[in-house]
């Protein structure tokens, strides 16, 4: 069986986005409730998960990008999700097998109040927020994505950082019986940042995304969305969290050092060893674009990192 990837799509086979929304509006119409936080369901049909997983309500946000949005099919099928198989097309195949209710994340080491969070706790700590961000990818490629969460930084100021607290990692979901057992990275994936990147107010944590809850593909229940970095330092499942005085080891920077660094901000002069980082695809678009310095959001977090060689700290 032929499977095209987004590039290779027409525009003409992609749903319009005014269809798929109505689509919803008829199946909300038709009776189907709107819950908050809904996971998707095991053997309810599509079309009835589809309306339970409905987000409401949500706030617009100040960050969001004017920017057109990627369809939603290519956001959904086109996945860097190596836990379910490296190819792009894997993770939406593989990844129904991850149950995400019951779900908890724990919040750990360096804190005041450690604590392990329902999913539903999570959901009551801030407002929902729709924010529409870039995602750009190691290998050259970007989506501009409708994000749904809530900042990091109302997580952790529920538990209280310590004075020594410089770094937060985060640790994701791994079940060696739905997922693979290659040990292609260290499982579980970990992901890390500093501790002002993660108080940073773009730095969010995501629950959904086009309105909805996450699809399992793309990280559900809750992901990390960190949006002048590289798509892989968004990690996805969080399970856990931890406050750490020094660096935490990362899942791509213990792989592939030469390759990867721990901070991972976009950067179109440093070049990945095997391609440039100057330009970048857009999912949907045939023309490559510049790559912008902080994936465009120098003005917000620029002064993060004053005084660094950003070369060296890549």
């Amino acid at each position: 069986m032929l499977i095209k990837r987004p590039a290779d799509i027409p525009a003409s086979e992609i749903t319009p986005r005014d269809l798929f929304d109505d689509r919803r509006r008829f199946l909300q119409q038709a009776g189907a409730s709107l819950i908050a936080g809904a996971a998707l369901w095991h053997g309810v049909p599509d079309n009835a998960r589809a309306a339970a997983t409905r987000l409401s309500p949500l706030a617009s946000s100040p960050f969001s990008t004017t920017e057109s949005q990627t369809a939603y099919k290519s956001v959904t099928t086109y996945n860097n999700f190596y836990e379910f198989g490296t190819d792009k097309e894997d993770p939406a195949r593989n990844a129904d097998k991850m149950a995400v209710r019951p779900w908890t994340v724990r919040v750990e080491g360096l804190a005041g109040k450690p604590r392990t969070f329902d999913i539903d706790d999570l959901l009551k700590l801030a407002p929902l927020e729709e924010r529409i961000y870039r995602l750009r990818c190691v290998e050259a490629w970007s989506m501009v994505v409708p994000w749904v969460g809530f900042p990091l930084s109302a997580l952790l100021k529920q538990v209280d950082p310590l004075g020594s607290a410089k770094y937060v990692e985060f640790v994701t979901h791994y079940d060696a019986s739905i997922m693979t057992r290659r040990q292609i990275l260290n499982w579980p994936y970990t992901e890390g940042l500093r501790l002002d990147e993660a108080m940073h107010p773009l730095t969010i944590l995501a629950v959904g995304l086009y309105g909805e809850v996450l699809p399992n593909q793309n990280g559900a229940p809750v992901r990390l969305v960190v949006p002048w970095k590289y798509g892989f330092k968004s990690a996805k499942s969080i399970v856990a969290i931890r406050l750490h005085e020094k660096q935490p080891a990362t899942a791509w920077n213990q792989s592939a050092p030469q390759e990867y660094g721990f901070y991972s901000n976009v950067n179109p002069e440093v070049d990945h060893p095997r391609w440039s980082q100057a330009s970048e695809r857009r999912i949907g678009e045939l023309r490559k674009r510049p790559t912008l310095m902080f994936n465009g959001y120098a003005e917000q977090v620029a002064s993060l990192y004053q005084g660094m060689d950003l070369r060296k700290h890549y």
